[in-house]
């Protein structure tokens, strides 16, 4: 999800708000400032845009220090949503999310072999325009698809060396242009680590090791 305006510096100081009250869930004026070295009004007329757009709320005030409480800004859960997409050699779960990781639809389990199954691609694409059209969400509310998946994956590219094969084109663009909507795509294992670093217990850890058990282990 990224937002757009007519100041370049504008654009990207509103994503980078957004991305970390993703995260965060809640901050003030002035944490923000301190986080990007902004001035406090330039964090205020950003915060104050995204208000007017839809992305952020006011959160209500922080709990008293000895000081004047800070007013609080958080993410609007319900601005857009996320298509979250789970796969490992045989199935694949799909499920759609607010901004704030809440499910807004119940998760679908799909059978899904990879290895040696040329229809993978197309039935996943399948499953995926399937589910989005049954939750009802206009596409152009879902700020992306976000996969994990099993293979040797460059994430930037967008591309798996190992599974679902896109004719020489980037799946990640593959899949975006088959069903109209920005796709992310990423090593499972890559991505449970990425979970715990930014949400679970690893959050304030400086080095972690992560085991996906699963498919090929035991």
């Amino acid at each position: 999800m990224e937002i757009k305006s007519t100041g370049v510096k504008s654009s990207w100081l509103k994503n980078m708000i957004i991305k970390r009250l993703y995260f965060d869930k809640a901050m003030s004026c002035a944490g923000l400032s301190l986080l990007f070295d902004k001035s406090i009004p330039s964090i205020a007329k950003a915060i104050n845009e995204l208000i007017k757009e839809g992305f952020v709320v006011e959160q209500g005030y922080a709990p008293s220090s000895g000081g004047r409480r800070p007013l609080m800004y958080a993410i609007n859960a319900k601005a857009m949503f996320i298509l979250a997409v789970a796969m490992d050699q045989l199935s694949a779960r799909i499920q759609m999310l607010d901004l704030n990781n809440s499910p807004v639809s119940d998760m679908i389990t799909v059978e899904l072999k990879l290895h040696n199954n040329d229809d993978a691609l197309p039935q996943l694409i399948d499953h995926l325009n399937n589910y989005i059209a049954q939750t009802g969400v206009p596409k152009d509310k879902i700020a992306g698809i976000g996969i994990g998946m099993p293979g040797f994956i460059n994430a930037i590219e967008g591309i798996n060396y190992t599974y679902l094969d896109a004719g020489g084109e980037s799946l990640s663009k593959y899949i975006e242009r088959s069903t109209g909507i920005t796709t992310y795509i990423d090593n499972d294992s890559s991505l449970i680590a990425l979970a715990e670093q930014k949400f679970g217990i690893a959050r304030s850890q400086q080095e972690v090791m992560v085991i996906n058990l699963g498919w090929g282990i035991g």
